[in-house]
């Protein structure tokens, strides 16, 4: 057995033995960063990365249920948290995949209100080329890493531009769409959001170009149709498309990547007005000056007034750097919907939430009350006020975590490694986002009354508490501190 046959080998056995113990998403995460330690070696972390999704996904049919199981899925319901074994696999081949996460209506009621927009991910090898096709969807794409040329077909022209870490763009619903990896070795990763706009939630993807594997749509027409439309034969029409059998996603030569790439007009800039022929260029979120920035991390923030394609999806595009064992403040949106993906590295999320802690009194209280009881439990509860439950999930690279509006929300970066989050903001049109914590904190604006009135204690001793913390959206995490990682109240852990 070779050297590197056995190391496989070995890693296989580590996979196996990743305690069942730990929750499913730590479970999931320890999995994929072993996987991710194969660099330069993109065959084997592939079938690593495979090895994992069926591991996990095999331990969660297999352990065995107490007696008390539906008590412990209460406990561990989580909407707003998927995993990678929430993706489905569109289209794979040898040099990429792409993968959709499942209807957030799937998921929850509670996640009715982005029903309609999918989130995807796009993974293509070196010098791969991407068969153009175009879907029922408006599309914002991030680019997570590598680098490739993006090419748009529409009408009146046709545009090829350079992509790069931190580009973001918008794609429009039913434009034709190829694009080349041009990096020898790193692969090209982006995040999407997509906004299906036929059947909400639901998109379908078209190739012209094609043949028996992408299957072309001519070929659903009839003989005499395209035959007529293109003014060809019918034998040449079948040898046309019949011919590509390697899948959506295959690899080209060097010859044809100079090629595709000479007619790129450059990457994305970092603001400004733009000519109108290059209206939809990309913007790079990372060439933009940091909104926070100190030792513990650093956040980007696009919108509508940055790049003006992102006021028809009324969208925005955030990159957040955690640095290891720092956290990012206490904070909460105004009116955008955030769903956030992990790019890379590893940690925790944790976020207050109204909704499951009313959700599991209702389930609680059952079918066993009369209407009158349930009337007047539901008068005591508005009586006592909102009750919150402690929603927290580990995230480690592809994890999504949905934050909705109003939601304190904090995230955390382990130890080990830095943490950089992707956040796509949905009905982003005048959004704020208000901290909760640190020298920003939006709470130390309140008059000394306000302040002794809310708390019930002297306003000096609120000042003392609001005013210890000195840094600004960044601050070192709990492990820094040293002190100790205590479980809020109706804490709920996955």
């Amino acid at each position: 057995m070779n050297p590197k046959s056995l190391a496989i080998r070995v890693l296989f056995l580590l996979l196996s033995s990743i305690s069942l113990a730990n929750s499913d998403a730590s479970r999931i995460c320890q999995c994929h960063k072993i996987c991710r330690s194969l660099e330069g070696d993109a065959q084997n972390r592939e079938l690593c990365e495979r090895r994992c999704f069926s591991l996990c996904r095999g331990s969660g049919g297999e352990r065995e249920r107490s007696p008390n199981a539906r008590d412990e899925d209460h406990h561990a319901y989580n909407p707003y948290y998927f995993d990678e074994r929430s993706y489905e696999r569109w289209a794979e081949t040898q040099h990429g995949r792409f993968r959709v996460l499942q209807r957030f209506a799937e998921r929850s009621e509670l996640l009715r209100g982005i029903a309609e927009y999918r989130v995807a991910v796009l993974e293509a090898a070196p010098r791969a080329f991407l068969v153009p096709s175009h879907w029922d969807a408006d599309e914002v794409f991030y680019v997570m890493g590598g680098e490739g040329t993006i090419t748009l077909l529409s009408e009146k022209n046709k545009e090829s531009y350079d992509i790069k870490e931190g580009d973001t763009m918008v794609v429009p619903s039913g434009m034709i769409v190829y694009l080349i990896n041009k990096h020898r070795n790193e692969k090209l990763r982006i995040a999407m959001l997509l906004r299906p706009i036929s059947i909400p939630g639901r998109f379908e993807e078209f190739f012209g170009a094609g043949g028996r594997k992408p299957e072309t749509f001519y070929t659903s027409f009839s003989d005499e149709v395209l035959e007529a439309a293109f003014n060809t034969p019918r034998d040449r029409l079948e040898r046309l498309f019949g011919q590509q059998s390697k899948g959506e996603i295959i690899r080209a030569s060097e010859e044809q990547i100079e090629a595709l790439s000479k007619s790129s007009r450059g990457g994305g800039g970092g603001g400004g007005e733009r000519p109108f022929e290059q209206s939809r260029k990309p913007f790079n979120v990372l060439n933009k000056r940091p909104s926070y920035a100190n030792n513990h991390g650093q956040l980007y923030e696009v919108n509508a007034n940055d790049y003006r394609q992102f006021q028809d999806p009324n969208v925005d595009v955030s990159i957040a750097n955690i640095s290891q064992g720092s956290m990012m403040a206490p904070n909460y949106n105004s009116r955008a919907i955030k769903i956030a993906f992990v790019v890379q590295g590893s940690g925790y999320m944790e976020m207050a939430c109204p909704h499951i802690s009313k959700q599991k009194g209702s389930r609680r209280r059952g079918g066993g009350e009369s209407e009158e009881e349930r009337e007047k439990e539901g008068e005591e509860e508005q009586e006592e006020g909102p009750r919150y439950q402690l929603v927290k999930s580990e995230v480690c690279r592809g994890s999504v975590f949905v934050i909705p509006p109003g939601h304190p929300v904090v995230a955390v970066a382990s130890p080990n490694e830095n943490l950089q989050v992707l956040c796509f903001g949905i009905r982003a049109e005048n959004n704020e986002k208000f901290f909760l914590a640190g020298r920003n904190n939006i709470l130390k604006k309140m008059e000394k009354e306000a302040k002794e009135l809310a708390f019930d204690v002297a306003a000096r001793e609120v000042d003392e508490v609001f005013n210890a913390q000195q840094e600004s959206a960044f601050f070192p995490g709990p492990n820094q501190r040293g002190g100790g990682g205590g479980r809020g109240r109706g804490s709920t852990s996955f």
